[in-house]
């Protein structure tokens, strides 16, 4: 099985969705059909069950993920690092951002490009379902996400930066005729949920509850922020975002409401305790000199 045969299959087994699988490997969803059948004709015998609405791994399929995944990230990761040693990079600190604001940042990654320049930094966006899995996967190294993280196997570092919240809405919802919103305000509307997440974490991203106790309804699943805003754009539901959204997100269909009664939130380092190395503890520092950004 070639790598990029190996890499087909083994995005579908952790997506179970072939939809998703192409558009996170940027080719076409027939592509991904025809390289698993190729597989399981190769094979002789099928590696997932498919039905109308499901996607799973049959006992054979689940077998085959288990021993690839191993062979697929010593060949993937060989091969970069071969590239790097040629271009006279020893090694690359993936960084992962559940924000937007990579720009925002860059008196951080300019630092510790400037500091470290035999190290290669590589910013990419993460996905705020099952938000710590790249960091436990090994596709990350370090994560940029909101607190509180209380994790037994990741550690917070420092704080890079705090932000208000906001409220996205559709352009002509009734709320835009306010000039402010107050948490309990919240409990009038539907907001989106998102699977597999630590509920203490996404509580602290949405309260679960008003300051007067009233329940703020999770609605749709969404798995990005594009889902978000589509539903919000439509008014079926209603969403925090932090405030930097309104700069780096800015839609005609969208408006964005300053939450009044409401902290702004902590975003801070995290990474995986036992992978910490250099390069960690470099940015870590990066991040302790030049303290929190301002808002």
């Amino acid at each position: 099985m070639e790598l990029r045969d190996m890499e087909i299959f083994l995005t579908l087994a952790e997506e179970l969705h072939f939809g998703r699988t192409a558009e996170r490997l940027r080719v076409s969803p027939a592509r991904i059909t025809q390289a698993i059948k190729k597989q399981e004709r190769q094979i002789g015998a099928p590696l997932f069950e498919r039905t109308n609405r499901t996607v799973r791994l049959t006992p054979l399929g689940r077998q085959l993920r288990d021993d690839l995944w191993p062979v697929y990230t010593g060949l993937r990761d060989g091969m970069r690092r071969a590239k790097l040693a040629a271009q006279g990079i020893t090694a690359v600190l993936r960084v992962g951002m559940l924000p937007f604001n990579v720009h925002d940042l860059r008196p951080y990654w300019d630092t510790f490009r400037t500091r470290h320049p035999q190290w290669r930094l590589r910013i990419q966006q993460a996905s705020f379902v099952d938000p710590f899995a790249g960091l436990r996967r090994g596709d990350l190294d370090v994560l940029v996400c909101w607190l509180p993280v209380e994790e037994p196997d990741l550690t917070v570092g420092p704080v890079l930066f705090t932000d208000p919240r906001v409220l996205a809405v559709a352009a002509d919802h009734e709320l835009t005729r306010r000039i402010a919103i107050s948490l309990d305000t919240l409990a009038d509307f539907q907001h989106a949920d998102t699977p597999a997440r630590p509920d203490y974490w996404f509580d602290g991203y949405i309260p679960p509850h008003t300051r007067s106790g009233r329940r703020i309804e999770r609605g749709p699943v969404v798995r990005n922020a594009d889902e978000v805003l589509t539903l919000a754009s439509t008014g079926e539901l209603v969403n925090v975002f932090p405030a930097h959204m309104r700069r780096y997100w800015n839609r005609p269909d969208i408006a964005y409401l300053p939450i009044s009664d409401v902290d702004a939130l902590p975003y801070a380092l995290v990474w995986r305790t036992e992978t910490e190395n250099d390069l960690v503890r470099a940015l870590a520092r990066v991040a302790a000199d030049l303290g929190t950004l301002a808002a």
